[in-house]
């Protein structure tokens, strides 16, 4: 009967792959045929609705973007910009989707990830002061980096009705308090951990627990907010009630892969975590890495037939914009490498236990994210299509390098797990996988 079950599920799985296939492939036919004649259906789309004029307004203010669509010249400080942009939100994406990790282990006061918790625990911690410090140059460069700033909102119809919140002093002071507050969080929970390790005393778990009652509601609002500040207001024009859900799917989806690899590197022989972390807790993170592979496309997707066939010049540009010459690719690959590929390997639970696979697909998740953010980010910069410049792996790499060394530098200066956990004791013993048709024993 289980069998039976899995057949099915798998079947089921498959059929809404080719479902989703179906659609995007007649979306992009449909593109194409518009394509044809940009020029008068641009004009017309302008003239029907103010909110078009907007859009092409901000079309033709966008920095190395001409009337028409043609390339001008980059400077050297937008490139700049627009490369450590892309690299900032791939590194926020690994910290918030940590701190999400951590706030939703207290919420539900879990057993299974107890022993592993110091790692996510770290890694948030990066928050503050580091993430607070990498926010300097993007703060600096907003005017090259931000078209909105340099736009009069009595000349922009889509900017006045955003003033409040879309203006340069709130703008500062938003995103350095919402770094900042996500940063105290993060120290919160890590030191009532470290205190807890001292003195045993429960009092510790209960306040991580109210902190994460309280604080994920907070999570939901401040990462939604901070996500269109710093990415979403890069064509301020574009509405979308789901992309602060779609940036907060990739950022757990990557941080996943990156704690599976972490805790399997950390659990080997002669390592920190070889006698607390176990195959239970593998095939647990590997079985959320699955989940998230399918709820960002899901949502992803759900954010793109909404907005596609409600056909509103001030959300369908956004896309439109993405399906403008190698761009149109760049989508393509993000479907098939951000979804198809991680979801058909992970249907066997097997490959979930084996780090030999697990890790190259983990290497994957970080790649396909990092294309996912530039494809939100570099399409202002670069509307003819994909420009990779040097900055670009120059700074992902270096800032993920310094990230890689300050937590390592952190999670060596404490014990490497929860010493006094009141969970602690159920982590270590409810570990075994269950047989085929078994139930998981308990030690």
């Amino acid at each position: 009967m289980n069998h039976a079950f899995l057949i099915l599920k798998r079947w089921m799985a498959l059929l809404a792959c080719a479902g989703i296939l179906s659609f995007a492939g007649s979306r992009i036919e449909a593109a194409d045929e518009a394509a044809k004649t940009p020029a008068a259906e641009t004009a017309a789309t302008t003239a029907a609705t103010p909110a078009a004029g907007d859009a092409g307004h901000a079309a033709a203010n966008v920095p190395g973007h001409g009337h028409g669509g043609e390339a001008k010249h980059v400077s050297f400080a937008e490139q700049f910009g627009y490369s450590y942009l892309t690299a900032y939100m791939f590194c926020l994406s690994l910290c918030m989707g940590s701190l999400f990790l951590v706030i939703v282990h207290h919420l539900f006061d879990a057993g299974w990830s107890a022993s592993i918790r110091r790692v996510t625990e770290q890694l948030s911690s990066l928050l503050f002061p580091w993430m607070l410090v990498l926010l300097i140059p993007i703060l600096v460069l907003q005017k090259q980096i931000y078209p909105w700033l340099s736009l009069d909102p009595a000349q922009d119809h889509s900017l006045a009705v955003k003033v409040v919140l879309f203006n340069p002093t709130a703008f500062n002071l938003f995103l350095i308090a919402l770094v900042g507050s996500w940063g105290a969080i993060a120290h919160s929970f890590r030191r009532w951990s470290l205190a807890q390790d001292k003195d045993g005393k429960v009092e510790w778990t209960r306040k991580s627990r109210v902190l994460a009652a309280a604080g994920i509601f907070y999570f939901a609002f401040s990462l939604t907010l901070g996500c269109f500040y710093l990415m979403k207001s890069l064509q301020h024009q574009f509405f979308s009630t789901m992309y602060g859900v779609y940036y907060f799917a990739g950022s757990v989806w990557t941080t996943l892969a990156t704690v599976y690899v972490l805790i399997m590197v950390l659990s080997r022989p002669g390592m920190p975590l070889e006698k607390v972390v176990f195959k239970r807790q593998q095939q647990d993170v590997g079985v959320l890495f699955f989940a998230f592979t399918v709820f960002y496309a899901y949502i992803h997707f759900s954010q793109y037939f909404l907005i596609w066939n409600a056909a509103m010049p001030e959300e369908t540009f956004w896309y439109v914009r993405r399906e403008y010459g190698s761009w149109k690719w760049v989508g393509f690959t993000i479907l098939f490498g951000h979804f198809f590929i991680p979801f058909l390997l992970m249907l066997n639970q097997d490959i979930k236990r084996k780090l030999f696979l697990m890790f190259p697909m983990a290497a994957w998740a970080w790649l396909m994210h990092y294309v996912d953010m530039t494809f939100n980010v570099m399409p202002v910069l670069h509307p003819e299509g994909l420009h990779v410049s040097i900055l670009d792996p120059l700074l992902w790499f270096g800032m993920t390098g310094f990230l890689a060394v300050m937590f390592w530098r952190n999670f060596n200066s404490a014990a490497p797990y929860p010493l006094r956990d009141p969970r602690f004791a159920e982590a270590v013993t409810h570990h075994e996988i269950p047989a085929a048709g078994g139930a998981a024993s308990h030690h």
